[in-house]
């Protein structure tokens, strides 16, 4: 059988009762590793973090990146900068990974279901985990798939792993609990900033691009430009397939 990983970050707030209204949708964002391509890309992702910060300790965070905060204050040195961002993309455009995601309206949502407007981490986990699956429908040999996200507070973490344990064993409108049972591990893994993991930190980088793919799909995106290979298509090439957006 073979092992996979899946690593979930996402990009914006969840919350529902106060919504950003220049970036008013919620993100979600899956990367998808067979075991040995991950202890690869990790290997590669350490060396970066060894030749800019001599140190594994330092942990990527899109928004610092971009706004060259911490240890990251390196890149307002654009040569720095120029070369940080080739390693980053030449790693994020040549590792074996599938990317899945889910970006939820939070205005058209709560527009279109008032009172009944669920939370949008639990919808773009159901969309996230049932498009996977359909991923892995063509995979030859069985598989099992880990589960892990970022810690995001106990009552928040405590919400998704009941949601998580709902689709398992209840099964969700798309896919019975018994396919969901067959491919995914029981045990959602939580993950807390300080573990400093690699996949979380990977999945963080491509979220925010996605998401402003989802918000502004016109305008200019290098970093999504990157990453675009790696998204689940559908058999004429439709990217749909593997970043839904809702409502």
């Amino acid at each position: 059988m073979s092992n996979y990983y899946l690593f979930m970050d996402e990009s914006g707030d969840h919350s529902l009762s106060n919504i950003n209204a220049d970036f008013p949708i919620f993100v979600l964002c899956a990367l998808l590793f067979k075991e040995k391509s991950y202890q690869r890309v990790c290997d590669k992702f350490n060396n970066i973090k060894m030749k800019y910060f001599n140190t594994l300790d330092v942990i990527f965070h899109s928004r610092d990146i971009r706004k060259c905060n911490g240890a990251f204050k390196i890149l307002f040195n654009l040569d720095i900068k120029k070369r940080f961002y080739k390693d980053v993309d030449r790693l994020l455009a040549t590792a074996d990974y599938k990317i899945v995601a889910s970006a939820i309206n939070k205005k058209k949502h709560i527009k279109q279901y008032g009172k009944l407007a669920r939370d949008p981490y639990e919808i773009a986990l159901t969309f996230v985990l049932e498009r996977i699956l359909f991923e892995t429908d063509n995979y030859s040999s069985p598989h099992n798939i880990n589960v892990i996200i970022e810690n995001r507070g106990r009552k928040e973490d405590a919400q998704i792993s009941a949601r998580y344990n709902e689709l398992l064993y209840r099964g969700s409108g798309r896919v019975e609990s018994r396919r969901f049972l067959q491919v995914f591990n029981t045990d959602l893994m939580v993950k807390k900033k300080r573990d400093n993991d690699c996949g979380i930190q990977l999945a963080d980088l491509c979220a925010y691009p996605i998401a402003r793919y989802v918000l502004k799909p016109t305008e200019p995106n290098p970093a999504f430009n990157v990453i675009m290979d790696k998204i689940r298509k559908g058999p004429r090439g439709r990217i749909g397939y593997g970043i839904k957006i809702f409502p």
